[in-house]
């Protein structure tokens, strides 16, 4: 169990308490990083964690995914300290939030129960700015809370009539599923014709070359988004800052091609929310080129690859010209740099910058060596973006002539007003 984190009494922030499981497939060092990951969750979602608790378990128990004496642990805690909520890093099953709600209410509290999804999906819920964001997160959310209407009314099942007669309950359960299911076919009426109206806008487009920026949630992309294409783009130190993708023509050398900043990944992201924003997706899917962002300052950056990797592969991507864009190099702990033949000046110090030093440690590992398209920049601090352009000018390039065959010989419009200049 983690240490108590101080915190405000001012309750008109919600507080919460994190749940855990250290399992056989998840050790206690990479549930603490989950953890933290869902901290992170909770405070973008404007909610202050004040305690965690894990628990060592094969696995999660089916009843209330924690044991009985870890559960009234928590209990305890959170009647003890006012606490508003307890988030799982699991998913849930209905049943397992019916038990864990009942096991409160034996104590006379009543407090929200959430799991990872409900969390992230809430998340999405503040971020979506457009119509399409919005209508895909309202449809997450109601085919996720449809299987878990039944803890809404078990108060009332017992009310049973007569033989052939349903009680209430029953009849106020099977309001509420027709209410959901016929809202869930609107919204999916609505996607799909949103899906059509943005399939013939990307249509239109497709005389273009067409590069997305992907990656974990929160490296960066959104602030390379500015610095590439000077565009006013939403940048924020907080998980899924972007929800909505964001779409900008850019010129360099001539060439003109549209940059795509999409939606952040996540461990455990939501299989209702993939399927729901299979149309932003699309961005990713129709691309020619992928920049694939990475924190390198985050000390799990190599899981992120993979978890990002493991998404683009189910979404039919993941064999795209993509360039791996290792971000925030000017976070890199410098005092862990070393390489053979760095120079010294006579005081016996380095005689390249920080960041010159660290970029040059970074083209010797092996993420240099296996990856021949593989450049360390740093978005904030504009270190690095040339090198950078040019790796993507080349894939460009290469995808444009193939567009337009003549545009070697001269046979294109010239003196585009938005040609890149680099910073």
């Amino acid at each position: 169990m983690g240490e108590e984190k101080g915190y405000s009494t001012d309750k008109e922030q919600e507080t919460a308490v994190l749940v855990a499981v250290t399992t056989q497939k998840q050790n206690a060092q990479q549930t603490a990083e989950y953890l933290a990951e869902l901290a992170f969750l909770a405070s973008t979602s404007g909610v202050l964690t004040l305690q965690s608790f894990t628990q060592k378990l094969a696995k999660p128990d089916n009843r209330t995914y924690v044991g009985k004496g870890k559960l009234d642990d928590v209990i305890r805690y959170v009647i003890d300290k006012d606490v508003d909520m307890i988030i799982f890093d699991d998913d849930l099953s209905p049943s397992q939030v019916r038990n864990i709600e009942y096991e409160i209410s034996l104590c006379g509290k009543e407090m929200k129960v959430l799991d990872r999804s409900l969390l992230i999906l809430n998340i999405f819920a503040q971020r979506a700015k457009t119509v399409q964001a919005k209508t895909q997160v309202e449809l997450a959310q109601y085919q996720y809370m449809l299987p878990r209407l039944t803890r809404m009314w078990s108060h009332l099942s017992k009310q049973r009539g007569g033989v052939g007669m349903r009680g209430p309950g029953e009849k106020e359960l099977e309001t509420d599923r027709r209410i959901a299911n016929d809202r869930i076919a609107f919204l999916k009426e609505k996607l799909e014709a949103i899906d059509r109206q943005t399939f013939t806008q990307r249509k239109n487009r497709d005389r273009m070359v067409r590069v997305s920026l992907v990656g974990y949630t929160n490296v960066g992309k959104s602030t390379l988004m500015q610095k590439l294409a000077k565009a006013d783009v939403f940048a924020e130190n907080k998980l899924f800052a972007t929800v909505d993708s964001t779409v900008r023509k850019v010129s360099w050398e001539g060439i003109p091609f549209l940059l795509t900043d999409t939606v952040g990944f996540i461990r455990k992201l939501p299989t209702l929310l993939i399927e729901s924003f299979k149309s932003t997706l699309d961005e990713v899917r129709e691309a020619d080129i992928l920049l694939h962002v990475v924190d390198i300052s985050h000390p799990n950056f190599e899981e992120q690859i993979e978890i990002v990797q493991g998404i683009l592969n189910e979404m039919g991507a993941g064999d795209k010209p993509t360039i791996l864009v290792f971000n925030k190099i000017d976070l890199f702990p410098v005092e862990d740099v070393f390489f053979e033949g760095a120079a010294l000046n006579e005081d016996g110090e380095p005689e390249l910058s920080k960041m010159d030093r660290v970029t040059q440690f970074l083209k010797q590992t092996h993420w240099q060596t296996n990856q021949p398209k593989t450049v360390f920049i740093s978005a904030e601090q504009k270190s690095n973006l040339n090198e950078l352009r040019e790796t993507v000018m080349n894939l460009i390039k290469d995808k444009h002539y193939q567009i337009f065959p003549n545009w070697l010989s001269g046979n294109h419009l010239m003196g585009h007003s938005d040609e890149y200049v680099p910073e």
